[in-house]
């Protein structure tokens, strides 16, 4: 969709509708299109219920980029894009996406945040963060060398959370007709799972070693624009959907502000799944609705 403002390398886009903007903060894992995948777009559905969606694309960092880190998205990047609006919009991050969308929030003025399996509490990822810290120990001097975090290094820390449900879902896949649209979906989700950017070398050094292992967000600790970031201190209307069999955000982990929403749904699938419609969609559509037209 076309964009209608930049800085540096990342832009926002515009996909139609009227009234409200609602700022799309993807994270910098994966690329920003699970939230407009084909037939099943969020963003475009959204365009059509009232409201104004815009997507943050953050681009693809080159080793230039080795010093920018997600702090440094936030500041550098996400903060520009939203000053460029005439009226504070509503933020909706989804997954690390949500993590920066609120630091945002807590540095500038918006109308509302909302939360999709946003990390926090990343203490709260338990056994998990050993696995996590060896894949750093071992990725870090070629990451650092590239200046980038590759998508394999990101991607195998996925595998590692579940490995046999990685191994399951290609065996459903296997016994699929290679023709039916189920299989075609399952082929596009796994494009966009396998295709994304690499990170700055600095972004995956924070995410590794100042998210996971000493947990700045979730104790208080994450400064971004010169001050904590402290999602209770929000005075604005928020509101979390938090999934409670997520294997990469951890329902323990996951942000909980306002209005919390659980769904049994998984970290995708609450997003593209079968019942993500009915689930997060319109409950969405709704908040964001009320939010435009207050009684």
């Amino acid at each position: 969709m076309p964009a209608v403002a930049g800085a540096g390398r990342a832009v926002l886009r515009d996909y139609g509708g009227s009234g409200l903007p609602v700022v799309f903060v993807p994270s910098l894992i994966n690329p920003p299109l699970v939230l407009d995948l084909g037939e099943n777009s969020l963003l475009r559905w959204l365009a059509r219920q009232g409201v104004r969606p815009l997507l943050v694309d953050w681009g693809v960092p080159t080793p230039d980029d080795r010093a920018q880190d997600v702090t440094a998205h936030v500041e550098e990047l996400l903060l520009p894009l939203l000053a460029t609006l005439d009226r504070p919009p509503v933020l909706v991050g989804y997954c690390l996406g949500g993590t920066m969308a609120t630091a945002a929030a807590a540095a500038t003025r918006v109308a509302g945040l909302a939360t999709i399996a946003a990390p926090w509490r990343f203490e709260a990822y338990g056994d998990a963060l050993e696995p996590i810290s060896s894949l750093w120990d071992q990725a870090h001097a070629t990451c650092e060398q590239l200046g980038l975090v590759p998508m394999e290094v990101l991607q195998s820390g996925f595998w590692q959370l579940d490995p046999k449900r990685t191994v399951a879902k290609f065996e459903r896949f296997a016994r699929l007709a290679p023709d039916s649209e189920e299989a075609r979906a399952f082929v596009a989700l796994e494009d966009w799972a396998n295709g994304g950017a690499p990170l700055s070398f600095a972004a995956g050094r924070q995410l590794f070693d100042d998210f996971f292992v000493a947990d700045l967000p979730g104790s208080g600790r994450w400064q971004v624009a010169g001050r904590g970031v402290d999602p209770g201190s929000l005075d604005i209307p928020t509101l979390s959907f938090v999934s409670t069999t997520d294997r990469i955000v951890p329902a323990a982990s996951a942000a909980r502000m306002g209005e919390v929403r659980e769904l049994a749904m998984g970290h995708v699938g609450m997003i593209v799944g079968g019942r993500a419609k009915d689930a997060l969609w319109q409950p969405l559509a709704d908040w964001l609705t009320a939010l435009a037209h207050p009684r």
